[in-house]
């Protein structure tokens, strides 16, 4: 369990490969790039199947389809959401510098999603009430399996050290994250390539979260309508993407020559055991897992700049949240800049920790903080410093920030990531 280990005698973690594909951008740069100017990435669904199956839908869809780069036979044969999570990927494992640098019985990987790909199993369904058993897609059980994408991924790196699939809910990227974490510690892998993939822009899917009444109603106005945190947000709203991180002890990784990004330091895991859906409204459950977060990464409160948010627009999921960060950092003006990338680029559920963990990363690594987007005033009762109306600068010395996730369930999970100085690509000594 995190923690157990003594911090003097623990393997540290750290990040050395980003990749991502989201409503923003089809890469992290220009993710990044828009995330830093506030753009929206949310848009009005209006064409098949929507047209037919409901009334308009607005979702963030990535902004780049992930066919280019992809084999022809991984097109046929991968669900969407694997698909999204082999780009992603492919784009950590190349940024990593990995290629002819890893072991593969060193390589594991853990990679999440909330759903797994319901639209593999929903087209299955439809075919064989259409046409028959024999004309269901002989794939549609791998392409649905939790799996899936992690087995897509491990094939993709040529892993042999295992491969995982956290599932817990919108923390399953996050989640993932603390899983490969654990395993650099223990000494069972080198490098973990892992993240979260979600694709559950389907009828279906937005059909019962609004059954929930938990999606937003401005659909006449999309770019507006993910507000995180803002006294009149009404709801979320479902977005597509994958995030994926390579972590390596930094032993492996100093070896080699790698660049770090920064080191993820430390983890923290609780539960609320209060409702399936609604959050314990105290927030403490949000407070325990960012104390043992920042207990494992020897942190004090006062260190963190910065805290990236669950932040999902939802009157609930907020409220909780701000309290349980108000419990660790007190009132508003003596904790962390806080920023919500949702508002942005939708909630995708299973990716979104993972994404926001690369945006936590290179908050880190640039020193910019990007905004909250439509955020314009506080709601009443909350007490967290939101950043909004354009990116806010950290310090040279502000060189901690957390990711905080939480997902239907009562789970919640932090991560605590420490900025490291730049590290030369080769030898130092190497003109």
């Amino acid at each position: 369990m995190p923690g157990t280990i003594p911090q003097h005698e623990r393997t540290k973690v750290v990040v050395t490969g980003l990749g991502e594909t989201t409503a923003l951008g089809g890469d992290v740069a220009g993710t990044w790039e828009a995330m830093v100017r506030g753009d929206n990435g949310i848009r009005l669904l209006d064409d098949e199947p929507w047209t037919r199956e409901m009334p308009p839908a607005i979702g963030g869809r990535v902004k780049v389809e992930p066919g280019p780069g992809l084999e022809h036979r991984q097109r046929r044969r991968l669900s969407r959401s694997a698909q999204l999570a082999v780009t992603a990927a492919a784009e950590a494992w190349n940024d990593a510098g990995l290629d002819t640098a890893a072991r593969p019985r060193r390589v594991a990987v853990v990679v999440s999603a909330a759903l797994g790909d319901m639209n593999a199993m929903i087209n299955g369904w439809e075919a064989l009430k259409s046409r028959g058993w024999n004309r269901v897609p002989p794939l549609t059980v791998p392409m649905s399996m939790g799996n899936g994408s992690a087995a897509a991924v491990a094939l993709l790196v040529n892993a042999r050290a295992g491969v995982h699939a956290t599932v817990n809910a919108c923390s399953s990227g996050t989640q993932a994250l603390v899983t490969a974490a654990e395993l650099i510690r223990r000494g069972e892998a080198d490098v973990v390539v892992a993240g979260g993939t979600e694709a559950p822009l389907h009828p279906l899917v937005l059909a019962s979260f609004g059954a929930m009444r938990a999606l937003s109603k401005r659909v006449d106005d999309p770019a507006s309508a993910s507000r995180p945190y803002d006294a009149e947000r009404d709801g979320m709203v479902l977005g597509e993407g994958a995030g994926i991180l390579v972590l390596e002890s930094e032993e492996h990784a100093r070896e080699r020559g790698a660049r770090i990004y920064a080191e993820l330091a430390g983890v923290g895991v609780s539960s609320d055991a209060h409702d399936m859906v609604q959050p314990d409204p105290s927030g403490a459950g949000t407070a325990r897992a960012i104390r043992a977060s920042l207990a494992d990464a020897g942190v004090l409160p006062g260190e963190v700049a910065h805290l990236n948010a669950n932040g999902t627009a939802t009157l609930p999921g907020d409220a909780a949240e701000a309290h349980g960060i108000r419990a660790v950092f007190g009132d508003a003006g003596r904790g962390p800049a806080v920023s919500a990338n949702k508002s942005m680029t939708g909630h995708s559920l299973g990716a979104a920790g993972a994404i926001e963990s690369i945006t936590t990363v290179l908050s880190l690594h640039h020193g910019i903080v990007p905004p909250t987007r439509n955020f314009t005033r506080l709601d009443d009762g909350l007490s967290v410093d939101v950043v909004h109306g354009g990116p806010l600068k950290l310090g040279s010395e502000q060189n901690v920030a957390v990711k905080n996730s939480a997902g239907f369930g009562g789970h919640n999970v932090a991560l605590t990531f420490r900025g490291v100085p730049a590290q030369p690509l080769t030898d130092p000594d190497v003109e």
